[in-house]
């Protein structure tokens, strides 16, 4: 059993970091072709694990905010925020649709964190999108293993990184715009000079 509180820590400490690191369905293969573990108590504790650590990560987003981009853009960030929050299904839909593809969820957190989007507007539906597209990846863990090689040579290739792109734009998009002038004015304008 103590396996499936590594699974659980695991998948907590790779979704709480703030910045895309690895996924955390390969914790969950890996442990789970490791150690020949039940692969359905893998999927609902990696799951709740990974969405703890979201929860956990979008939590502390504000700190590092505050700590590091200056007070107009937090202010124009929380201002975001507030605007968004009014709309919680169409949050919730962007949520869960973006969970379902295969780009990282870290943008997602990093922002609403960031803008103090309340975060039950967010968990609910990332912990369903969560838990279908893990379980694809789980279930099809098998494959991975077994292909491990032509996997990780094919992580630094054009395609990868181009993944990657959508991530990092959903995470500078909401700190470069000034939305309060956007929302209020009607005019976009984009400002570079946030941090500290």
């Amino acid at each position: 059993m103590w396996i499936y509180l590594l699974v659980f820590v695991a998948t907590f400490l790779v979704d709480l970091v703030p910045f895309i690191g690895p996924p955390a369905w390969t914790v969950m293969v890996f442990c789970q072709m490791q150690f020949g573990l039940n692969i359905w108590l893998v999927l609902v504790t990696g799951v709740i694990g990974s969405t703890l650590g979201r929860f956990a990560l979008s939590q502390y987003m504000p700190w590092l905010s505050d700590r590091y981009i200056k007070a107009d853009k937090n202010e124009d960030l929380k201002f975001i925020g507030r605007k968004l929050s009014q709309r919680g299904w169409q949050i919730q839909l962007f949520v869960l649709v973006y969970t379902l593809t295969p780009m990282s969820s870290t943008p997602v957190f990093t922002a609403a964190g960031m803008a103090r989007i309340p975060p039950v507007k967010i968990i609910p539906a990332f912990f369903v999108g969560k838990f279908i597209s893990d379980m694809v990846m789980v279930l099809a863990g098998d494959y991975v293993v077994q292909n491990s090689k032509a996997i990780f040579a094919g992580l630094l290739t054009w395609k990868s990184l181009l993944t990657l792109l959508p991530g990092v734009l959903i995470i500078f998009v909401p700190l470069f715009i000034d939305w309060r002038v956007l929302l209020e004015q009607k005019k976009f304008r984009l400002n570079f000079h946030i941090w500290k």
